[in-house]
């Protein structure tokens, strides 16, 4: 039994590295998810354009270390640990990748969006009237309580009231929240989720095309946007995104943000909701939605409110211009498309990046172990 105990670490280590495998090429280079700024990186925080580097990454010189790339495959997950403390299990990121349910404790968001986990999560139906759920194999539909009432108000809202077709749905987070095996380094909390920017097509998608249906980007180039894909109604879409009192941020690649700038008057005079969308790396297919922490929510670190400044000023995009040029020519130099930017050659594994259960909030490893069968 000793010997058994020993192995598993082992094992499950071997399964995310033959999981890897499964992976394309290009995929295998590319670096996961950086967060977008949080609450943990104070310089971000009052910057409304400038992107400060994170303390994940590597150089803060380069502007390839602020790398933000979306895997479409996800990892196969590992088997669940079993009569182990997960303590002496690392990495975080296959112990919260391996749960398949949710915490069955109080809801909360515990933490911080880049460094937390969620306890009584719920899941967002993968149908519902005005929305379907992507990339099932992933088991990301999961949220805190208030993410999935905003989801669903707003896939009604922008249907009923703004025309759009359904929502399609990213990632949200996973049961029990906490760092993933692929992806993303933010969505630890329940509170973050991605919505793909084109539209629901008007059947029920089976699980094959939920999972090889590929989300068209709403770029002409690394600096505009396409305005044959890029519609009033993308427009009118993330500002209903914009408009909840409960949003704190909206993420969008800098061109979009340039584009809603232009054409914001086609959603309404008012133009506050601008100020909560901000331009962030590689956000071209989707938008990401992050929530305020829940009002009264012990443990929850969110981000401070937005200032009034919308942020269309041609000053606003001038780092984005001249750090978008120095991304396009990096992807290019290394036989990627300047469409889909890389800004980085990976370095630390993803293994190291994603850090230990010690890590996290304390609070975290009950979370983990909840409902766990007593040995």
């Amino acid at each position: 039994m000793r010997r058994l105990i020993i192995s598993l670490p082992f094992l499950i280590l071997m399964t995310g590295v033959s999981a890897g495998q499964v992976a394309t090429p290009q995929d295998s280079v590319r670096p996961q998810h950086v967060a977008p700024p949080d609450s943990d990186s104070s310089p971000q925080e009052n910057a409304l354009h400038k992107a400060e580097p994170l303390d994940t990454a590597e150089d803060e010189g380069d502007v390839a270390s602020l790398a933000d790339i979306p895997m479409e495959r996800p990892l196969r997950r590992p088997e669940p640990p079993k009569n182990i403390p997960p303590a002496k299990l690392a990495p975080a990121n296959d112990l919260f990748g391996s749960v398949p349910t949710p915490a069955p404790l109080a809801a909360r968001a515990i933490g911080g969006y880049a460094k937390g986990c969620l306890s009584g999560g719920v899941s967002l139906p993968i149908n519902g009237p005005d929305w379907q759920v992507m990339r099932l194999s992933r088991n990301r539909n999961w949220g805190a309580p208030q993410l999935i009432d905003y989801m669903e108000r707003l896939a009604s809202d922008a249907h009923a009231l703004d025309g759009w077709p359904g929502l399609l749905v990213g990632d949200l987070s996973q049961p029990r929240g906490g760092p993933m095996l692929t992806g993303h380094t933010s969505h630890q909390i329940g509170l973050d989720a991605d919505i793909w920017l084109t539209p629901m097509p008007d059947h029920v998608l089976s699980e094959t095309e939920r999972e090889e249906m590929t989300a068209v980007s709403m770029l002409k180039d690394p600096f505009s946007v396409d305005p044959e894909v890029f519609t009033d109604l993308q427009v009118k879409l993330i500002r209903r995104a914009a408009s909840y009192r409960q949003v704190a941020r909206i993420f969008v690649h800098p061109a979009i943000k340039k584009a809603l700038c232009a054409r914001a008057d086609v959603a309404g005079k008012n133009k506050a909701w601008l100020a909560k969308v901000r331009p962030w790396w590689n956000h071209h297919y989707h938008f990401h939605v992050r929530l305020k922490c829940p009002h009264g929510m012990e443990g929850c670190n969110g981000q401070s409110p937005v200032s009034g400044e919308i942020g269309c000023d041609d000053d606003d995009f001038k780092y984005w211009d001249k750090n978008l040029k120095t991304s396009a020519k990096w992807a290019t130099d290394h036989g990627y498309s300047p469409m889909d930017p890389l800004r980085r050659r990976p370095s630390l594994s993803d293994r190291k990046r994603r850090g230990k259960l010690r890590d996290l909030p304390k609070d975290c490893e009950s979370v983990l172990t909840a409902g766990a069968p007593s040995r």
